[in-house]
């Protein structure tokens, strides 16, 4: 997320008094907070920071996160459904990476162009409380995670088998925030082949291009319902 705070508030159209302070970073990991918009308890949208990745308490083991939810298997899941239903959010993102091959891994970055214009992922939000370790002080968290789906022409070649959800106009993306369930699962779908190419690919598990706040000066996502 290498947009800055004002870009992103303006392109997701969220009020200042309403969005959490964050700086630019060339690359979010599991664990690591980050800006989601999601609807105020009065139906406004919210810049919150979350955690990535849903907890799951295993026995005798550390608690694992799980970053993404497959779109064949979320409506099926417990463990994903009722977040689905209730808690969408929009994950907004400048590029996102898949490694192929191993020792050393060729890690891919994909985006809408190079001036990485924000769009969003998909995403799911739930709260947690209790311990990341067997071993660890008792923790309250929100958390997110994003649906994945199909890859597309773009993506395929380095992950054959998935890639996000990737939302990049306004009426997508407030269907997803406030749809029924059944219209915001009809988007979970492979993004454009057109749409979208390889920014880069190397060693590098970060994104290169640096935050010189390129992506400014564009207008916010298209017309609101």
């Amino acid at each position: 997320m290498t947009a800055t705070r004002d870009a992103v508030i303006r392109l997701f159209r969220v009020g200042h008094n309403r969005a959490a302070a964050f700086d630019p970073v060339s690359a979010i990991f599991p664990g690591h907070t980050a800006p989601v918009v999601r609807l105020a308890d009065d139906g406004d949208r919210e810049l919150v920071m979350m955690s990535w990745g849903f907890v799951l308490p295993q026995t005798d083991k550390a608690a694992k996160r799980v970053t993404n939810a497959r779109d064949d298997k979320v409506r099926a899941s417990a463990f994903w459904r009722s977040s689905l239903v209730e808690r969408r959010c929009l994950v907004p993102v400048t590029s996102f990476s898949e490694p192929k091959g191993r020792s050393p891994a060729v890690w891919h970055w994909f985006g809408l162009d190079e001036i990485r214009t924000p769009f969003a992922f998909a995403g799911i939000w739930r709260s947690f409380k209790g311990k990341l370790k067997s071993d660890s002080e008792e923790v309250e968290l929100q958390t997110y995670a994003f649906l994945t789906t199909t890859p597309n022409a773009v993506v395929r070649p380095i992950h054959p088998s998935r890639m996000p959800v990737m939302l990049s106009n306004a009426d997508d993306m407030q269907m997803w925030l406030e749809g029924s369930p059944e219209q915001a699962f009809g988007l979970a779908r492979p993004y454009a082949d057109d749409g979208m190419s390889v920014l880069q690919a190397g060693a590098m598990k970060e994104d290169l291009l640096g935050i010189d706040g390129s992506v400014d000066e564009l207008e916010p996502f298209g017309r609101l319902l």
